[in-house]
């Protein structure tokens, strides 16, 4: 099996397919590398694409603390399937989780991203709601523990932001969360605890933000409520950004509309190859 060693020596699994321009997709915290099988096969056929299982997450090391699961873990992770490929810089595609990653690698070590694409990104980050969702995390991480992944999993997909994907596809629904079903509980309690209850809110960020020049599409569900405003305060702040709402779609963009996702990241791609995909024009902008 393909293993990336981490800077912390944490073995990470990967799969790649295709050759050209490299694509690497980042993965959310109810997913793994298995759920960018309809981009992995699509892309495919004109770029290198990798898929990796972050830490926690089998067939990748299951570090036993948490304090092994932070933001920063994530986000180098990244940069180490990347280096063990030999890749310079890639078009990152993240989901949820994945997309906070590809910020942060945005904002550290820009040189590699070609692109980045931001899926339902940014729940959580209210924050005059921070302190309540960071204990959530904290007590979602007990039952993680407690009750193991299949009865969280029941849980989860239950979710608000998650209806959408059920009621317009209730089998693609049921395969998702019996694969979350089967994850580590272990690996989903450390990346709950340390990741996910513990990542900086990206309204404190906007400094930084602002002086990222990566080309970025952010996508998001309109029924995602948790992401719309983090969607649009991103749009806001990073100049050379696009901004994209799926009509009647909630979290899980790329199993939800698999078809439509693939175009619009297609596209996205393409013009940021052709140098057509540049910061906004100030003359677009409304004086305050």
């Amino acid at each position: 099996m393909p293993y990336a060693t981490a800077n912390d020596k944490t073995r990470l699994y990967y799969e790649e397919a295709g050759s050209g321009t490299p694509i690497l997709f980042v993965h959310e915290f109810a997913a793994d590398h298995t759920n960018w099988e309809p981009q992995m096969r699509y892309f495919s056929r004109g770029h290198r694409c990798i898929a990796y299982s972050a830490r926690g997450y089998t067939p990748s090391d299951v570090p036993p603390s948490a304090d092994d699961y932070s933001y920063k873990h994530f986000y180098t992770d990244a940069l180490a399937v990347l280096d063990h490929l030999n890749i310079a810089k890639a078009h990152f595609v993240g989901l949820s989780m994945g997309s906070y990653s590809s910020l942060q690698v945005a904002l550290n070590a820009p040189e590699r991203l070609l692109s980045m694409t931001l899926a339902g990104v940014g729940s959580g980050s209210a924050i005059e709601n921070l302190d309540t969702f960071r204990k959530t995390c904290r007590d979602t991480a007990d039952q993680f523990e407690k009750l193991g992944s299949a009865e969280v999993a029941k849980v989860t997909r239950e979710a608000p932001g998650r209806i959408p994907f059920l009621v317009k596809d209730p089998r693609g629904h049921a395969d998702f969360y019996a694969a979350l079903a089967r994850h580590d509980s272990k690996g989903s309690a450390n990346t709950m605890r340390g990741f996910q209850g513990g990542r900086p809110s990206i309204y404190t960020m906007a400094d930084a933000i602002n002086k990222a020049t990566t080309p970025a599409l952010i996508i998001c569900g309109d029924e995602d409520d948790a992401c719309v405003e983090p969607s649009l305060f991103l749009k806001k702040h990073l100049p050379a950004s696009g901004l994209t709402f799926f009509p009647k779609s909630g979290h899980v963009l790329n199993l939800e509309e698999p078809a439509l996702f693939n175009e619009m990241v297609e596209r996205f791609i393409a013009l940021v190859e052709a140098n057509r995909w540049n910061p906004r024009d100030p003359r677009s902008v409304l004086p305050h």
